[in-house]
């Protein structure tokens, strides 16, 4: 019996595939909805696919995601520069402002170190928050990393860095299991995390 397969079809299932959590029952879905789709359906999400990949960079200041040289919250005068909040990435950043209680600035890592994936110092952006570090302007550093092997070690790693500085440096006070990632946890949990937070 011949083996029934349309290449395009499983083309597309394989891109969906490589999204991350996605496997072959739940891209073979997604697959499917497409071709449910209409042909301006499917026009505007490849246009929206292909202007984010070509517009959405990292904000000069704190490197979160932007569609202009300087983020939204970099560009906020009501913040306080002298307080800056570490994260991994820009999920963390949304996480922690549906909290309402952090009215500071961030800076986004973009990962955390991992030695055995192979990310070390040199592919997060460390250079770009140490050349954001004058004791005169900075007063604290938090370490809002998650509470996992790779986020702590890399909270050390920056505070080992930080600390001759005269920084003050603090991590959050986390009402979180050993493991959980920042961005699923809830406002209430994170706004107690943020006003309890102890120094490093």
């Amino acid at each position: 019996m011949a083996d029934y397969r349309v290449a395009p079809l499983d083309r597309l299932i394989e891109q969906f595939e490589r999204f991350p959590s996605i496997g072959r029952k739940t891209a073979s879905r997604l697959a499917y909805h497409v071709l449910s789709m209409s042909e301006n359906e499917v026009k505007a999400l490849a246009d929206s696919i292909t202007q984010a990949h070509r517009q959405i960079r990292n904000c000069r200041i704190c490197c979160n995601l932007t569609d202009t040289e300087i983020c939204s919250v970099c560009r906020d005068d009501s913040r306080d520069r002298s307080i800056i909040c570490v994260v991994e990435d820009f999920r963390d950043v949304i996480a922690l402002e549906k909290t309402r209680e952090f009215h500071a600035v961030y800076h986004v890592l973009g990962g955390v170190l991992s030695p055995m994936n192979g990310i070390t110092p040199n592919m997060l952006h460390i250079r770009e928050l140490l050349a954001r570090l004058h004791p005169d302007t900075v007063k604290e550093v938090i370490m809002a990393t998650n509470s996992n092997v790779e986020g702590e070690a890399t909270a050390m790693y920056l505070t080992k860095l930080i600390k001759p500085l005269g920084i003050k440096v603090t991590r959050l006070a986390y009402g979180l299991p050993i493991g959980a990632d920042l961005e699923y946890a809830d406002e209430v949990t994170l706004s107690r995390a943020i006003l309890g937070r102890s120094e490093c």
